[in-house]
């Protein structure tokens, strides 16, 4: 007789948590010395940190699963800057700061200006959607960004975590508001005018001729052939994660536990619905 399509849904996520908690059921706490002599209690705080080590590591573990399923480190992204913007991408939906829509963009201003370091990708169907140039501000460096701000009129890149809101057409045709999630990094943004554009100066022509990308007043300029097309595909609450490489830079996103704890939040949601089948 065939069985039950949610019996084999539940073994199968029962199945992808075992790794977090079976050394914790085969690990014996400790060996009494006789049967008189009372069992020494068992130290919360290192079953605590086992725990969160497993988690960790799973998380992990899907992280690079999907980061090689799509084949990003052929494009250039490193799994590291991948695995930081997935985990903020779960911290903002555990938050309900973003829409249903499984977009991520990621920017690396670790890269040259001169290489394709933007990509938005879509973790559901695991794709690619986009890889291409984006500009840094001004007074963040010349091909390198190197300085960001968050402050008005400086000019530079603000790193961290936004969410992309409404498009309006402008000076540079369609662009797109963005909100800034870290405080002290990039919540000024709506005041600042940071949004997503696209620029003349945003091109492989304009490399050719500059011998660097063209640079903003601290917007992430797209080429303008395609600007168009990726706002209309990252509007309306999606995740952008601008990366950067600062050793200030803290951010609540980056917490791989509680983005662990979405996943598997959402992972029982989608078999839920089978227990009624």
């Amino acid at each position: 007789m065939r069985r039950p399509r949610w019996r084999y849904a539940k073994r199968k996520l029962a199945k992808s948590l075992l790794p977090l908690f079976a050394p914790l059921v085969l690990t014996p706490f400790a060996t009494p010395v006789n049967v008189g002599a009372a069992k020494p209690k068992p130290d919360m705080r290192k079953i605590r940190d086992r725990v969160t080590g497993y988690k960790l590591m799973k998380f992990n573990q899907v992280a690079f699963n999907l980061y090689s399923y799509m084949n990003l480190q052929e494009t250039g992204l490193r799994f590291e800057v991948f695995d930081k913007a997935l985990a903020g991408y779960y911290n903002m939906k555990r938050k309900g700061q973003v829409s249903d829509k499984p977009v991520i963009t990621i920017i690396d201003f670790t890269k040259s200006s001169n290489e394709k370091r933007l990509w938005v990708v879509d973790i559901e169907k695991k794709e690619i959607l986009f890889n291409t140039y984006v500009s840094h501000g001004r007074n963040s460096g010349q091909e390198y960004a190197e300085n960001f701000s968050n402050d008005n009129e400086s000019y530079m890149s603000s790193i961290g975590f936004y969410v992309t809101d409404n498009t309006y057409y402008g000076k540079h045709g369609l662009s797109l508001r963005l909100e800034g999630l870290d405080e002290g990094f990039n919540t000024n943004a709506r005041d600042r005018c940071i949004v997503m554009h696209g620029a003349a100066y945003a091109t492989e022509d304009f490399i050719e001729q500059a011998g660097r990308l063209g640079r903003s007043l601290g917007c992430p300029a797209l080429p303008m052939e395609q600007h168009d097309e990726i706002i209309n595909a990252v509007k309306g609450g999606t995740a952008i994660y601008a990366h950067a490489a600062s050793d200030a830079y803290t951010s609540q996103y980056l917490d791989h536990l509680s983005a662990m704890a979405e996943l598997v939040s959402e992972r029982s949601k989608e078999i839920a619905p089978l227990n009624n089948t």
